[in-house]
């Protein structure tokens, strides 16, 4: 399946898992350490009925983080001079639904995905060869830079993890997600790096 036919398919904590993953994948453009998301991951797994009663502890954990991350501050040229790609990375975490409808979070899953795909394709050092991040997400994946290649697999096993697995998943989603930070964090201090 493709990725967004796996996004079309997944169920609400799925949904907000995906989301959050891309984001936290985001974290060193938002200047927050690794464990910053930890209590976002932590409201997906504690909840046991998942269409009820994770809401309110969901919606304050998403307050903390951006109050920690200060949300309404996106710089003009990023924190490491990566430009949009750190305005996409604060539009993901402002754009965080405080409440559980499966819409919200479908939409934002969706938009997160997109907003990731893109800033791994802008911080590659290697041409992506599709004009858009939409024919990659469709499954048309030939000619594609390595940065964008692996963020899409690691799109793709999420959603598949917990598709099969649901709250068993969570971990592996966690750490699949913890992997592509690493990266991105790596791929942003060498282009720190390059500039000095």
């Amino acid at each position: 399946m493709s990725l967004v036919e796996l996004i079309a398919q997944a169920d609400e904590r799925g949904l907000a898992a995906s989301g959050l993953a891309c984001l936290d994948r985001c974290v060193p453009l938002l200047g927050g350490d690794d464990e910053i998301l930890r209590p976002l991951w932590a409201s997906l797994a504690e909840s046991e009925g998942w269409g009820e009663g994770w809401g309110e502890d969901w919606g304050e954990r998403v307050e903390q983080a951006r109050a920690k991350l200060d949300v309404s501050g996106v710089p003009e040229g990023g924190v490491f001079g990566e430009g949009e790609a750190v305005v996409l990375a604060h539009r993901m975490l402002g754009a965080v639904p405080v409440d559980r409808a499966a819409g919200n979070l479908r939409e934002w899953a969706d938009a997160c995905s997109v907003a990731a795909l893109q800033i791994h394709r802008l911080l590659d050092a290697a041409s992506d060869g599709a004009s858009s991040v939409t024919a990659r997400r469709e499954g048309r994946t030939q000619d594609m830079s390595p940065l964008v290649a692996a963020e899409l697999r690691r799109q793709i096993a999420i959603l598949e993890v917990l598709s099969a697995h649901g709250p068993a998943g969570l971990r592996q989603a966690l750490a699949l997600s913890t992997e592509g930070r690493r990266v991105l964090r790596a791929v942003v201090s060498r282009r720190a790096r390059g500039r000095v």
